[in-house]
This record gives structure tokens, sequence and C-alpha cells, in this order.
């Protein structure tokens, strides 16, 4: 009886045994964003959280841990895209310009093959919006890219019923205008959205006047609830726009309603970028190496990531995959090194700058005691085109490894891999 019971207890701690295993890499570079690089660094994991992170010598390595020397190695936070349409998700229909009450959470495939990619990039956190073709085109969720079963699975809230997973996508210049019922000018797009956000006020206070009381309150209209959340600063507009005008149209906007924006893709923002500075507003960019695309991008420079961090913008990099492919995601900070912008920039550009226009900053974007144990290991400099991601790692679970010839597939292999259609390791 008494062996019984003690294999019982064994099985009743081993859980808990496994939760608290600690894992230390020791002797890499680590760069952990929120302070200076660490020549010969030590990152201690336990539980899905950075427990510890500092030079060796001066961090105490648990008895129990697991080492593993990665020596000659970088490390630093994972990857956060602000702006990516991996998953398979969609957005509104053509029944009209705006769309609130669309979740693209609602669409979104967690097994989806696209989430390998992202991985393969060193990506372990995005924002997943729906199109850029309305005005309005629904909710964008903001994931996380654990191992999942269901979306839920991979939201930073706990029940997206009550709390808010994500922002609201906007957008206005080329893609939102056409026929009727779409707005056929500028003027009419800003005017629609205007209008709907008016409505979305008197709804705000009608519900505040009813103080709670049902036989008050109005009519249940849930495109309405997204729109007061926004009123109410607890969801972010992103808003994607082009041209100069139209980044001044997206802010006065904001302006006006009072609610939260990320600008994103701005290609001309290098010609307002003191207008985007002193209304606060933070950019998301995107980096295009090749002709071609719309005419109102034409004026896209490389410099806009330096101009705005000049400005004192807060300033991202985004994929907009598959406009960029997410397995080179680093390049972006590259491309804006190369034209001038600060490399601490650069890289903050691609976790904490990021994280903080999700309203995840105080859970990712930096290698710091507590945060969640999302990191990714490179072979070398981060801004490197010679450098591979090595491994992808997300609270503690390692999520792609390169040395495995299926992961590589991901991170090497054409688009027919992500379709199912080829390996290209040898059995």
């Amino acid at each position: 009886m008494k062996r019984i019971s003690c294999i019982a207890l064994c099985i009743m701690l081993l859980p808990l045994l496994i939760s608290a295993q600690t894992t230390v890499f020791k002797g890499a570079k680590i760069i952990p964003i929120s302070s200076s690089p660490i020549e010969s660094g030590v990152l201690i994991i336990e539980d899905g959280s950075i427990a510890a992170v500092g030079a060796e010598g001066e961090v105490d390595i648990p008895e129990n841990a697991t080492v593993r020397d990665v020596s000659g190695k970088v490390i630093m936070p994972g990857l956060v895209d602000s702006h990516s349409h991996i998953g398979e998700g969609s957005g509104g229909d053509r029944s009209s310009a705006l769309h609130p009450d669309v979740r693209i959470m609602d669409t979104i495939d967690p097994r989806s093959d696209s989430f390998k990619k992202a991985l393969a990039g060193g990506i372990t956190t995005v924002n997943v919006m729906p199109g850029s073709g309305h005005l309005m085109s629904g909710q964008t969720v903001y994931l996380k890219l654990r191992d999942a079963n269901s979306v839920e699975d991979m939201l930073f809230v706990d029940d997206p019923d009550k709390d808010i997973a994500g922002g609201l996508k906007m957008a206005n210049g080329t893609n939102s205008i056409g026929d009727a019922p779409f707005p056929g000018t500028r003027g009419k797009s800003a005017a629609l959205v205007r209008e709907l956000f008016i409505k979305a006020q008197e709804y705000k206070r009608k519900l505040e006047q009813a103080d709670g009381d049902e036989a008050k309150m109005p009519a249940r209209d849930i495109g309405m609830e997204t729109l007061v959340e926004v009123l109410n600063g607890e969801r972010t507009v992103h808003n994607h726009t082009h041209r100069h005008d139209d980044i001044l149209t997206a802010i006065r906007l904001s302006k006006e309603f009072g609610y939260r924006l990320v600008l994103h893709h701005v290609s001309e923002a290098w010609k307002v970028a003191e207008e985007i500075a002193e209304a606060d507003v933070p950019a998301s960019i995107i980096v295009l190496d090749s002709p071609g695309g719309k005419a109102e991008a034409v004026d896209i420079k490389y410099k806009n990531g330096a101009v705005l961090d000049d400005a004192g913008v807060t300033v991202g990099y985004h994929t907009d995959d598959g406009i960029t492919d997410s397995r080179i995601f680093l390049r972006s900070g590259a491309f804006g090194v190369r034209a001038g912008m600060n490399r601490k920039a650069a890289l903050r550009a691609l976790t904490i700058a990021n994280a903080k226009m999700l309203d995840v900053d105080d859970k990712v974007g930096t290698l710091e005691q507590g945060k969640h144990a999302d990191f990714i290991l490179l072979s070398g400099d981060p801004l490197s085109v010679y450098t591979h991601v090595l491994e992808t790692w997300v609270e503690g679970n390692k999520r792609f490894d390169r040395s495995n010839p299926a992961d590589k597939d991901f991170a090497t292999g054409g688009y027919d891999v992500f379709r199912g259609n080829v390996h290209t390791h040898e059995n």
C-alpha cells in the first residue's frame, strides 16, 4: 500500500516537476533590447518565463538546470510583427465599406502552415489583420505563436468575449475606393468614417445614460460596441495608409474622435514626419525592395525608418505577409540601417516598438526577468544577410529548429512547402 501511495504521489507531482524545469543558455551574445548587448551572456528560462538574464559569472545558474552552451551564437527577443495576414483569415465582404463587427479571429486556422513560415523567420507575436479593401474591414487579433488546437490557445487574453483580443483595421486611399456602397473619392471615404463614428458617439451616450438599467439600454449593436471600445481608448485603430495627405487625414480623424491610432505602411511618412511626431502617433512601416505595386506607394523610401526615428516617432517594421515574406523579417531592420537608421532603433523596430503598438510590451519585446520566454537563437549578427534563425522559442517551448529537416523545409523551401506538396530535405 505504501508503494502504491508513493507511485500515486509521484504521478501527482510530475506535472509540477516538469513545469518547474529550468533551462539555461550560456555563452551567446545576448541582445536584450532593453539594455546593452551582453557579449557572453546567460539566459535562464523557468516555467515559460525569463528567470534571469545577465553576463556569465554574474548570474547564478541553478544546480538542477539543463545547461546549453551556445557560444558563438546570438540570442535576442522573439520578433513582433505588427501587421501580417498569416493564418488564412478573412474580414468584411462587399456588402458595405464598414465592418467594425467582423472578427478575423473567427476565421483563423491555427494549424495553417503560414505560422510555421513566421516561426522560421523568428516571429513569435503577430497582429493578424483583415485586408485593406474596406474603410473598416474588421477587428484584428494579436496572436502568440504557440502550438495550438484553436485560435483561443494563441490569444494574449483569456476570454475574447470579455477581453479585447486585438485592434480595428481601417484604411484610406486607393484600396478602399470603389463602386457603391464603397466611396468613390477620398473625400467621401473620410465622410463615411466620420458619419459612423458620430453614430457610435450617440450609442455611447445612450449606454452611459442607461447606467446599467436594462429597460433604458439601446438595442445591442456589436458593430457599435466595437467602435465604443475605440472611442474609450480600449481598442486601437490600425490604419492602412500611404500618401502623405492620406496620412494626415487618418491623424485628423483620430484627433476629432479621440481614438488611439497606429499608422501602417505610410510610404510617404518621410514627407510628414514632424506632423506624425507632433500627433504622438506610432508608425508601423514596411520595406519594399523591388519596383511595382500601387502608384500611391511610388515614393516609398528606405530612409523612412531613419527619418521617423530622428523626428521622435515610435517606429516599427512589419511584413504585411505575403508582401514581405515572414522568413526574412530581420532584413527589414537591415534595410533601415543601410539607409541611416540607428542600429539600436532598427532592432527595437522589430521587437519592443511593435509590442507597444499592440499593448503587449509588458509581456514580450525584450529579454527581461518576468517576461515571457520568447526568444530566438541566431547564427550571427541579426542584421546580416548571412545570418540564419537557428531556433525560435515561445514561452520556453522550442517552436522552430533549423537542425530539424522538416523545420528547415519551412525556412528554405518555396511556396509549395506551405501547400504540403514538397519536402526538400534528404530522407
